[in-house]
């Protein structure tokens, strides 16, 4: 078995680290194959949406290996793309999710902050729990994590080295979505199925003014925004979703889970 996992489902691609006997830690061979399930998305016209995960049901990812360290950090590669793999890949153009089971710790917390957002299951827990060892944030978690949860948020997390569940990470915003254990996944996927229905060049567009805008003043961010929708504006695909509009075609929107449903 691989220790990275990939899978097409219509045009959303699945890839899922698959070391559930370390707890989905990842060693330099993990993270060199991560990279490159990452890049062949990035290549594949036919798949709109990333899903990062993890094997099981116990962890998404419980950081980097700590007993092979030395394999992360001397992977031919890690300097541009971050020791766990990915983490320093800044431009990829199509929109990625994070379907988060069980532990989503230390490296792997940064991993799930890497992607645009973060569906979690009942079960999953969210720390920087490498502070007990010295260990820094060296995949994009002291960049990251400000950006999500604000920085009090993100100083308490980086700081204390504390462990909090689901709720607390909903309510912080590090997750968008809570659902019932075992179902992360699957909702990624209808998520991601949705996503997929959308003119695809507005939105890949949208995603890329966010952030490329981040650093901006409002001014130039304004700036920004309009310059990449002129392409956005003469797309058939979105007329043709207009001439859906106007006859009355009109899907619903996709809507987070009730709390009824993963109590």
């Amino acid at each position: 078995m691989s220790k990275i996992e990939t899978e097409r489902r219509g045009r959303s691609f699945v890839v899922t680290i698959n070391r559930p006997e370390v707890r989905n830690a990842v060693d330099g061979e993990t993270a060199g194959l991560l990279f490159e399930a990452v890049e062949a998305f990035r290549h594949d016209e036919s798949l709109d949406v990333l899903i990062l995960t993890g094997a099981g049901d116990i962890a998404f990812c419980a950081g980097a290996d700590l007993k092979n360290l030395e394999s992360l950090l001397s992977r031919p590669g890690a300097e541009d793309s971050g020791p766990m793999g990915i983490s320093r890949i800044t431009d990829l153009t199509k929109p990625t999710v994070a379907a988060i089971n069980g532990y989503c710790l230390a490296g792997g917390l940064e991993l799930a902050c890497w992607c645009d957002f973060r569906i979690a299951a009942r079960n999953a827990s969210f720390g920087v729990l490498n502070r007990r060892w010295g260990v820094p944030l060296l995949d994009g978690g002291t960049q990251r994590l400000p950006r999500i949860v604000g920085l009090g948020n993100a100083l308490y997390l980086i700081e204390t080295g504390v462990e909090i569940n689901a709720d607390h990470a909903l309510r912080i915003g590090l997750v968008q979505e809570v659902v019932t254990e075992g179902q992360a996944v699957a909702r990624a996927l209808k998520l991601a199925e949705a996503i997929s229905t959308y003119p695809q060049i507005s939105l890949r567009n949208d995603r890329r003014s966010v952030y490329e805008g981040l650093s901006l003043p409002l001014r130039e961010g304004l700036k920004l925004e309009r310059e990449f929708h002129q392409e956005s504006l003469v797309d058939p695909a979105m007329a043709e979703a207009l001439e859906h509009y106007a006859a009355g075609e009109r899907p619903p929107p996709p809507r987070p889970p009730a709390s009824s449903d993963i109590s």
